[in-house]
């Protein structure tokens, strides 16, 4: 049961909190928000590519670009076009590349003085029914050594690789050293469920946890934990990755046997719609290897428990699906 009723009587909701950052976030949200439930984004602040880059430069701002994407998930107005304004991208002039979201958060970071009251009016602007939390207050970037020495700084240079795509990245970190923003970790501590993923794993889910707190309060939190791992492998980050390799990797940065529950997409869709990944490089996420161990003659429950699936659209690219992946999600709650 979704929904109960307090002394008051007053409706309380369960409480989600969906930390990540780029398409996987928005798409989470966008399944969820047609359910009953109290919504929490907690984004990334690694970004520093295309237009978010060149504000984060230009005017020393945190980056508006994922939690833009987050605020127009959890959008409710009834003007369709209030929306799609703040995810308009100018094709042309001085401003191309930018998108318009992005400008005018840069411009209420000024208006009120700093960026967690410039998501507070965005969200009323857009009728946001939740919150949009950055992880964390500070300036950082992003950096990764890779397996052969190798340090590549900024998120975006990790994300679109000039080094050799085939170098597995042995590690991420941040710099400077941060700490979680006080929301981020209250909203965490207070959650019914906390979700991880989908996106990119070194480039959008990780960076989340290399900031100081964070992981501890995933840990103490009450919270059933869930970790939705990408449809697709990326050259550069996740070179034919199976599932359980997606784990390990999170593992290594949030800790072992915190997770309850790991969802994978088991659907392949018809080789025709994987010809452009192919060519790029890019494969489907083998279910395979998972936890799951045997001792003393008795099946040891794994766990995290996989829970198995056709999550990603019918078509398009090939994504989760918002709201097969909320069918899902809910259901653990």
């Amino acid at each position: 049961m979704l929904m109960n009723i307090n002394d008051t009587n007053k409706k309380v909701y369960p409480k989600i909190v969906v930390i990540g950052g780029g398409t996987g976030v928005f798409t989470v949200l966008s399944g969820l928000r047609n359910y009953p439930v109290d919504l929490t984004a907690i984004i990334s602040m690694s970004d520093d590519g295309g237009s978010t880059g060149a504000l984060r430069e230009e005017f020393g701002i945190l980056p508006p670009g994922d939690v833009r994407r987050a605020l127009v998930a959890l959008a409710h107005t009834d003007n369709r076009l209030l929306s799609e304004l703040f995810n308009y991208r100018f094709e042309e002039g001085q401003l191309k590349g930018h998108a318009f979201g992005n400008i005018m958060l840069t411009a209420l970071e000024r208006m009120t003085g700093n960026f967690e009251s410039a998501l507070d009016e965005a969200g009323r602007i857009l009728n946001v029914q939740g919150r949009v939390i950055p992880v964390t207050l500070d300036n950082i970037r992003l950096c990764a050594e890779l397996e052969n020495g190798e340090i590549v700084k900024g998120e975006t240079n990790i994300d679109i690789p000039k080094h050799d795509p085939n170098i597995r990245i042995k590690k991420v970190y941040l710099e400077p050293k941060t700490y979680a923003n006080p929301r981020a970790l209250d909203s965490i501590l207070k959650a019914d469920l906390v979700i991880l993923g989908p996106g990119d794993l070194f480039t959008s889910v990780v960076p989340n946890l290399l900031v100081k707190g964070i992981p501890t309060a995933i840990k103490k939190s009450k919270a059933k934990k869930v970790y939705v791992v990408s449809s697709m492998t990326k050259p550069g980050e996740t070179n034919n990755f199976s599932a359980n390799d997606f784990l390990n990797v999170l593992e290594k940065y949030l800790g072992t046997g915190i997770l309850d529950y790991i969802v994978i997409n088991t659907k392949k869709p018809p080789l025709p719609r994987l010809k452009d990944y192919t060519t790029e490089g890019k494969m489907m996420v083998e279910a395979e290897n998972l936890p799951g161990a045997t001792g003393n003659g008795q099946t040891i429950p794994p766990k995290p428990t996989p829970i198995y699936g056709d999550f990603i659209r019918k078509s398009g690219f090939v994504r989760h699906d918002p709201e097969k992946l909320a069918r899902v999600l809910v259901s653990l709650i």
